[in-house]
């Protein structure tokens, strides 16, 4: 498939602001739920980190909509929620923003604490817990429920997103001015997230290597059980399903992309984090270079996603 480097940065971007809402959430949440008092940790953090989430968030959307023909059409994928995961995952973006505000509110209240007893911060936490969790999961249905592309309908691919959205969040609540010990947990929790999204990826990537298409170029011409080869291409110029469903990558390239792509978004951060844990005067330069490196490293393996696919119609071409 054709890398669309504006889906690629939707992906990356709105993954990243997600995943931290869904961790500035459960904080939340467990604040609330030990009865802190006025001045704890997480009034301030959200104040700080919320807006920060909904603008990765926003810009992500945005330049989702580059790739399309017609962007002033956008608001349209919207009616299809019922049968499209694209709608839905646009429906549940959207919805998403509602509880993000109400708790940005919350926390930009002159006394947060006060009615801690309040049932309304606790159900603009969950909602924006489940939220941002479902947005993530229906952005990776989108590619996941395409049959006509083996790589994609995969058991990892939705797995894969939310390890990606949680690594990135943790990764963005650690590199927080101000949240010591916040971002000492969060970078804690960076640490098994890296093991497990890498060793995702490596399930993943084993897996498409391995597996061979489903159907073969006899069956894509209706003559199935034949081994078949290309005299000439059925058309002099290069069309839209060659241009969007026949990318080629070589293997070499590939390999070292992922090896790249490992570095930056496990490697790197995992021994910042270590750094960061040992040396915690180093943590406010560590923490960042570990967040800018994971996100590096995000994108080149969201390169790689598109550029692996192979869509079934390229064995007709």
């Amino acid at each position: 498939m054709h890398p669309a480097f504006s889906v690629i940065f939707f992906t990356t971007l709105s993954g990243a602001g997600y995943g931290l809402m869904a961790w500035l959430s459960a904080v939340v949440l467990m604040q609330l739920g030990s009865g802190a008092e006025a001045g704890a940790m997480p009034p301030r953090t959200v104040a700080v980190a919320l807006p920060l989430a909904l603008i990765l968030v926003s810009v992500g959307l945005l330049s989702s909509t580059l790739h399309l023909g017609k962007p002033m059409r956008a608001w349209r994928a919207f009616s299809q929620w019922r049968s499209s995961w694209l709608s839905r995952e646009g429906v549940m973006a959207v919805a998403t923003y509602v509880p993000a505000l109400a708790l940005s509110a919350w926390a930009f209240a002159p006394s947060p604490h006060a009615g801690v007893g309040a049932v309304w911060p606790v159900i603009a936490a969950v909602a924006l817990l489940v939220g941002a969790v479902l947005t993530v999961v229906c952005t990776a249905m989108i590619y996941a429920s395409l049959k006509p592309i083996p790589a994609w309908r995969h058991r990892l691919v939705v797995p894969a997103y939310l390890a990606f959205a949680l690594l990135a969040g943790a990764a963005l609540l650690a590199a927080l001015p101000g949240a010591s010990g916040l971002a000492r947990l969060a970078t804690f929790a960076l640490i098994p997230l890296a093991f497990v999204t890498a060793a995702i990826k490596l399930g993943y990537w084993r897996d498409i290597d391995r597996t061979p298409l489903t159907v073969t170029r006899g069956d894509a011409v209706g003559l199935p059980q034949r081994e078949l080869d290309v005299f000439e291409r059925p058309h002099t110029e290069d069309n839209y399903l060659t241009r969007e469903m026949g990318y080629v990558l070589a293997r070499k390239h590939a390999r070292k992309l992922r090896r790249i792509a490992l570095a930056m978004f496990a490697a790197v951060p995992v021994v910042l984090s270590l750094v960061a844990l040992a040396l915690p005067t180093v943590a406010a330069i560590a923490m960042p270079l570990a967040t800018l490196s994971l996100l590096l490293g995000t994108l080149v393996e969201r390169w790689l996603f598109f550029a692996e696919a192979r869509h079934l119609v390229t064995l007709y071409y």
